[in-house]
């Protein structure tokens, strides 16, 4: 199936834009990370470091492969997860204005993982 360069352009600046603003919440957290502190909400019972290093590749390392278009679909599925645990059970008793951001990041990382990254990644080349 052959798509228009103008949706190309959109996958490519939807892909890039989402992982950016996703790192903006990943980069402190991969800075506390190699800092070594460890400190962290452990929301499904697995220790606060794992929750700390898994927080870390769904935000941090995922977006920087789904930027560069590298095993796109692959690598947006640990930040849908993040955001899963971070909607429906670190925000499962706050208002959905607490929630929303991570609502809006899964349902973009979601479209991600099913549209794939388009023309313009590594993955097409």
């Amino acid at each position: 199936m052959t798509t228009s360069p103008l949706t190309a352009i959109g996958l490519a600046f939807f892909r890039i834009s989402m992982s950016a603003m996703m790192l903006t919440h990943g980069l402190p957290k991969f800075q506390k990370l190699i800092s070594g502190d460890f400190e962290f909400a452990d929301p499904i019972g697995m220790g606060t470091a794992p929750s700390l290093f898994l927080t870390v590749i769904g935000e941090f390392i995922c977006p920087i492969l789904i930027i560069i278009g590298y095993k796109t679909r692959l690598a947006s599925i640990p930040t849908v997860i993040t955001m899963l645990v971070a909607a429906f059970i670190v925000h499962a008793a706050d208002a959905f204005e607490s929630k929303e951001k991570s609502l809006l990041y899964l349902v973009g990382f979601a479209t991600i993982v099913l549209l794939g990254p388009g023309k313009y990644s590594i993955d097409r080349k």
